[in-house]
């Protein structure tokens, strides 16, 4: 175990940085629930974080006519506001540490996404807006183009990691689509395909397919981003390939991987862990060091690829950016 270090706002040394390969297994077997008959759901593994391999083959996405994106397109520029002096994650231990559930509840998710096909990859955008449409995930980077940031991952299992994302600001598709007054939350889902994820099979009892929920003051928000690619690359698929959610302030349960479904709503969705676990993944799910989750303090993370502590920061240390959202009066 790495001894305990408290530094101020996440100003942390180079070696410190998780690695890439650790993030990928994001979604491992959060709470492994067992089932018995009518009994209903029982406590389950921590949801949210898991381990997984580097890219392989399917570290490629691909555009609406189903070619792979050109190489060209990585490394995208960097947006030099979210370009803090860190020093990233390992990248090999981020894509072998992943929580992807669909395909199995441990972190080694890489080793079950070969079936998986992300191309093409039509997303339905609808509800209450004015513009619905429907377009594969690489019309949207065509329409919006790609820019880098660094952000910091915080997992509700109480670890974290620093990576690069490539994406675009979700607001963009926001405006593009012109939601309605009504129009106060949106539900996100990702694909249900049993055939191809083997994981779905293990939790039958599930409410597959995944789905998470945001409201739209946050969606809006210039740090919420929909993101096709990692480490400079496109997204492999434990990574949730070809396109997901990044909400940083939230625990990583929030940033729901491979989007196929994006819906403005007026109410308030129940999202997938609060629907298993209401008191310990809340719809808001903001980072809180104040807050413990039931079964374990989050006043501290442990960084992936050291097995460093750090203080965990209040909204990950994006307060600036989130903060007001939150006020209250």
């Amino acid at each position: 175990m790495g001894n305990i270090i408290i530094h101020p706002a996440w100003q942390i040394a180079e070696r410190f940085v998780t690695s890439e390969a650790v993030f990928l297994n994001r979604r491992s077997f959060l709470r492994q629930m067992s089932f018995a008959g009518a009994a209903g759901l029982a406590a389950m593994p921590l949801a949210g974080c898991a381990k997984a391999e580097p890219p392989d083959a399917d570290s490629r996405t691909s555009s609406a006519a189903g070619a792979v994106v050109p190489a060209q397109a990585y490394p995208a520029s960097r947006n030099q506001e979210f370009n803090p002096n860190w020093t990233f994650t390992n990248e090999k231990i981020a894509g072998r540490y992943n929580n992807f559930y669909e395909f199995t509840l441990s972190k080694d998710v890489y080793r079950y996404v070969n079936k998986f096909a992300t191309t093409p990859w039509p997303i339905q955008i609808g509800g209450l807006v004015e513009k619905p449409m429907t377009v594969d995930a690489m019309e949207l980077v065509g329409m919006f183009g790609l820019e880098e940031r660094i952000y910091r991952l915080r997992c509700v299992e109480a670890w974290a990691m620093i990576v690069p994302w490539t994406g675009f600001q979700f607001s963009k598709l926001v405006g593009k689509v012109s939601p309605k007054p009504e129009a106060k939350f949106i539900r996100f889902e990702t694909f249900n395909r049993p055939d191809q994820a083997p994981g779905m099979a293990q939790v039958p009892d599930y409410p597959w397919p995944y789905f998470e929920g945001l409201r739209l003051d946050e969606a809006m928000n210039p740090l919420t981003l929909m993101v096709t690619g990692i480490y400079g690359k496109p997204l492999p698929k434990q990574h949730g390939a070809p396109i997901r959610m990044v909400v940083p302030w939230k625990y990583g349960y929030k940033s729901i991987k491979s989007v196929v479904k994006i819906e403005f709503i007026a109410k308030q969705p129940k999202t997938f862990w609060e629907t298993l676990q209401p008191d310990e993944y809340p719809f808001e799910s903001n980072v809180n060091p104040n807050v413990p989750h039931p079964r374990w303090s989050q006043a501290t993370e442990r960084m992936i690829d050291t097995g460093d502590r750090f203080k965990t920061e209040l909204y990950n240390g994006y307060g600036k950016y989130v903060a007001r959202l939150y006020a209250k009066g």
